[in-house]
């Protein structure tokens, strides 16, 4: 048995002389509970929020996009498309012109970014999951029809229940400056809004169109800004993703979701992180109370500590037996705290204690948690880390003070 171990499980479980060095230990276990509940707690909350925002994001955008290397456009090609319908894990795919144009609406303008895609397949059903008011549907009949953002709907006061007003599109007119007549050098077509997304900075200024009629306004009738590919389930897109880079060559980028929107997950993640670091850092204050407690501790067994070193104890085992000790009290603390972290995190999940503010236009009113096994690892990880140094420094200083005093 590891007698330095053996004494030190004893010295935190036995009685003290002194009151006050249980009531230091106490506190020193509190506060490394609370440090390491806080942290699971915090994380799994953040996974949560980053489960939901993605999944609302990736509702709407493609797994991967092919985009051009140089330039806004290119020609898709027969080559382009046998790649694709050849790839075993691609399902389907669309082909998307976008530019930025004017709407106007009555008086009101705005300036938007319409965005036309192939509606010969049916559309994701997920995207009517994003939608405020209306439906998903861009072509009925004879009719184009428009899906709007959120910001286009408030800015132009757009109301889809109104079948006699139209949204008016403006785009310039390719090739023609200097006209007598300012109309003329724009393509103006009219379309009747369908549906209105949520509030999402992603598609807030969307005007989302058939791709014939964005062909129209634009007068771009061959190339197209970008093809978004849908993969069947299970498919590993980073292969998926290489295998259509090689295949396609250099002219051409397959990005997937994160590359598509580099900022939206840069945000989530580094918030979650820096929260992360703040309440470490705040735990670390917390594990310093090791210092008083071991040092009170150490005083309380001064003659204990005389009687091992007249039966041959060295001071090496005397630095261990309260290493041990600090290592003891941070980790019961820690372990209670994931207990208690873990325990708060599946309550939330199944009773929704927590819930967002009213009017949030959010998909769900209770706040998401998503427990994961690596935030467990990482938090426990990172009190352990800290709680060594801790123990070792003080520990070494307590034993070599209590010496001197002696």
């Amino acid at each position: 048995m590891n007698i330095a171990f053996y004494f030190a499980k004893r010295y935190l479980f036995s009685k003290k002389t002194v009151n006050a060095v249980n009531i230091i230990s106490g506190i020193s276990v509190v506060g490394v509970l609370v440090s390491s509940a806080s942290l699971i707690i915090i994380l799994s909350f953040y996974n949560g929020l980053e489960n939901l925002i993605f999944s609302m994001y990736s509702a709407f955008t493609p797994e991967l996009r092919i985009e051009p290397a140089k330039g806004k456009g290119f020609l898709s090609d027969s080559t382009t498309a046998l790649v694709l319908k050849k790839h075993p894990a691609v399902t389907s795919y669309r082909e998307v012109l976008q530019e930025r144009v004017l709407l106007r609406y009555g008086d009101a303008q705005y300036i938007a970014t319409i965005k036309g895609i192939t509606v010969a397949d049916a559309l994701p059903q997920s995207m009517d999951t994003l939608l405020q008011d209306g439906h998903f549907a861009l072509h009925y009949g004879d009719t184009d029809y428009a899906v709007i953002g959120a910001r286009v709907q408030g800015t132009l006061g757009i109301s889809i229940n109104d079948g006699s007003r139209m949204i008016e599109v403006f785009s310039p007119r390719k090739g023609v400056t200097g006209s007598i007549n300012p109309a003329e050098e724009f393509t103006m077509r009219s379309i009747r809004p369908a549906g209105v997304l949520e509030y999402q900075q992603e598609f807030d200024d969307l005007l989302i169109v058939p791709l014939d009629f964005a062909r129209e306004v634009l007068g771009e009738f061959e190339e197209v800004s970008a093809i978004e590919i849908n993969l069947a389930q299970g498919s590993k897109v980073a292969v998926v993703q290489r295998e259509l880079s090689a295949r396609l060559g250099d002219a051409y980028i397959v990005k997937n979701r994160e590359q598509q929107n580099p900022t939206l997950y840069k945000i989530v993640r580094t918030e979650k992180w820096a929260v992360f670091f703040i309440i470490a850092f705040t735990g670390i204050i917390a594990l310093f109370n090791i210092v008083g407690s071991l040092t009170m501790l150490v005083i309380d067994k001064k003659k204990d500590i005389s009687v091992l070193m007249g039966l041959g104890a060295n001071e090496g085992l005397i630095r261990r037996i309260f290493f041990y000790e600090g290592l003891l009290i941070s980790l019961i603390g820690c372990f209670a705290g994931l207990i208690l972290g873990l325990l708060f995190c599946v309550s939330q999940q199944y009773f929704g204690w927590i819930r967002f503010g009213e009017g949030e236009n959010l998909v769900t009113d209770v706040y998401p948690v998503d427990i994961r096994l690596s935030d467990f690892v990482l938090v426990f990880l990172t009190i352990f880390a800290i709680s060594t140094v801790i123990s070792l420094v003080s520990s070494r200083l307590s034993v070599k003070q209590t010496a001197r005093l002696s």
